[in-house]
Order: structure tokens, then sequence, then C-alpha cells
């Protein structure tokens, strides 16, 4: 006996339910995420350490069947450095990467040991005490302040000066020079020290303070000369190499909590690896970019670091800061990088 013909309406059921079951998995992968964590950096969308997070965020997102979503607010998106550390205190932000010399030394003093200047004098001993020792005192200085921070610092690299006045070849050529520096206490100290005139500014408000010449100068490390176009408003770079810095990862305690210990396995796990990728490429790109930046303008001279390093004991600078952070972090400190003044 053959059966008998579908109606028109019984075909179109048909083919919506087909659709339906079709469309189940898409439906599943799209829903909300249980967890959602914003991360604010205060450099350029193009930055490295932007463009890995974001593939951190996407292996995050697909490791957890979508449960997790890290999304990335990059160039002070959600307002400067020191805003964006008051809402991960309070909580309006999950994530922040920050360097420990900037506006995290305002809470923890000693996590701007790293960014003394001249300590380090190349990658490998950066790395050495940073993976070693001295960041695991670090991390646990952060940990007792109440945020949690991954276990790996994110590299921004050796800083250099730029300026619109004169290379900047010996210490007197920082003589009374109008210099941006970030907001630190180790920042300004260092930059007195040498002679010049240091100004804190977020760095969302660099690149006009330069523009409308109320400083001369900056300094930072040329990926973000390059990304945050600083060379369309200063006209020489002198490669003094005087600090290092890095940003750690922050994440506020509550919402840290909040995950299972699975999905902190692969957050913390991934968003590490990211880290390691970002470092290589960073190391690249400053090594590369001068090149780039003279075909942009910028004027590059080499500088003699030593007569720094003698200003910088004459001065006391390094007495000073050693009772700052006293025996035990500048211990770990010299371990890695070597004596200091």
């Amino acid at each position: 006996m053959s059966s008998a013909p579908l109606s028109r309406r019984a075909l179109v059921a048909g083919t919506l339910s087909a659709g339906l079951v079709g469309s189940a998995f898409p439906l599943r992968s799209a829903r909300a995420a249980e967890f959602v964590f914003k991360l604010g950096t205060d450099v350029p969308e193009t930055h490295p350490i932007n463009i890995h997070a974001r593939k951190a965020a996407d292996a995050i997102r697909a490791q957890t069947d979508g449960r997790v979503d890290l999304q990335i607010f990059s160039n002070n998106q959600l307002g400067g450095q020191s805003d964006m550390l008051s809402q991960l205190r309070s909580g309006a932000l999950e994530c922040f990467a920050l360097s420990g010399v900037n506006v995290l030394s305002t809470i923890i003093p000693t996590s701007s040991i790293y960014g003394l200047g001249f300590a380090f004098p190349d990658y490998d001993a950066v790395w050495r005490g940073m993976d070693g020792p001295l960041g695991a005192h670090l991390r646990g200085q952060i940990e007792k302040a109440g945020f949690v921070v991954m276990e790996r610092i994110w590299d921004n690299g050796f800083r250099q000066i730029t300026n619109s006045v004169r290379p900047i070849k010996e210490p007197k050529d920082l003589q009374g020079l109008k210099i941006r520096v970030p907001v630190s206490a180790l920042w300004t100290s260092l930059f007195r020290s040498l002679g010049a005139a240091p100004t804190s500014l977020n760095f969302a408000e660099v690149y006009s303070s330069l523009q409308t010449r109320v400083v001369d100068g900056q300094e930072n490390p040329p990926v973000i000369i390059n990304t945050a176009k600083i060379y369309e408003v200063q006209k020489y770079c002198s490669v003094t190499n005087h600090m290092w810095d890095g940003w750690w990862f922050l994440i506020n305690r509550r919402a840290w909590n909040q995950l299972p210990a699975d999905l902190k396995d692969v957050f913390a796990r991934t968003v590490d690896a990211a880290c390691l990728d970002e470092r290589k490429d960073v190391a690249r790109l400053n090594a590369s970019l001068r090149e780039e930046l003279v075909g942009k303008g910028l004027a590059f001279n080499d500088v003699d670091t030593a007569p720094f390093k003698e200003e910088l004991r004459k001065s006391g600078f390094y007495a000073e800061w050693r009772k700052k952070f006293g025996d035990e972090a500048m211990g770990l400190l010299e371990t890695a990088a070597g004596k200091l003044g």
C-alpha cells in the first residue's frame, strides 16, 4: 500500500525540523559565555601584546567550548593606566596588563625593582631573573596585594630615549630636558638623577604632549615608538637601553575565583603560552625596527652606557633604591643581572 503524498504544511514543517537539527551545534556554540573577562591594555591594537592576547582569547574560547570569553580592549579604551588599575581593584575590569614599574608600584613599591636603571645587560639576564627567583618573589608581593598574577611576564622591551632637541650621547645631554616618564617614583628618580626634568604622564597623553611641546621627549621601546607613531613628533632616538620593562597579566581575585578549577587551568596555561610567543615577536621587532624608523625620519645614535651608570652611582641613585627595595630583593636582582652601584 502506497503512502499518502505529503501536504505542503507537512513538507515545510519537516524542512524546518531538519534545519533546526542541522543548526543545533552552531546554536549551542553561539550561546553566551558563562564567564566574560575584559582585558585592558594601554598600547595600540597592532602591538604584539594585543595580537597574542587575541590569539589566547580564541584558544581559550575553543578549549572551553565557549564558556570563557576573554575580550581585549587595547589602546586605553577603558581609560588610562591609573583608571584601569582602579577598575581592576574594584572588579569593574577583570584583567589588566600592567608594568610593575608603572602605577602598580604606587601600591607595591618593590614591584618596580626590575626597572632599576641599566640593571639588565641583555635578555638572558632578564629572563634569568623574571622567570626565576626574582619573578617568583615579585609575584608573591603582587598576590599579597590582593591580585591574581599569571606566571609569565609579557615583554615590552628595552627602552630608548627620543626627543626633539638633541641626540643624547652622554649624561650632560639630558640636562634640563623635559622628558615624559610614566607615573612611577623610580622613573622620576632615574631621570632626575641624570639631570633631566621628568614629567609623569599616563601613556594616553604622550603623543599630544610631544606634539604640543609640553615635553621635549619620552622613552619607550622601538615597538611602541613605531605602533604609537611617536616618530611623527620626535627627531632623535638614542639607544640607551636604560631600562627593561614588561607587563604582568593581572586578574581581579573575585572574578578569578568564580572560575572552576579546570577553566582556571586552561586560562592560565593558554595565557602563559601566548606570552612566550609574544616575547619572541617583541625581541625580533625591537631588534629590526631601527631601519624602518630611520625611513620614517627618526635619527638614531648609539650610546656608551658606562658614563650614565657612573652618574647614577655618584648621585646616590643606587644606594637610595637599595635601601627602599631591601637586601633580599636587591640580592635576587643582582644574582640575575650582576652587581649594581
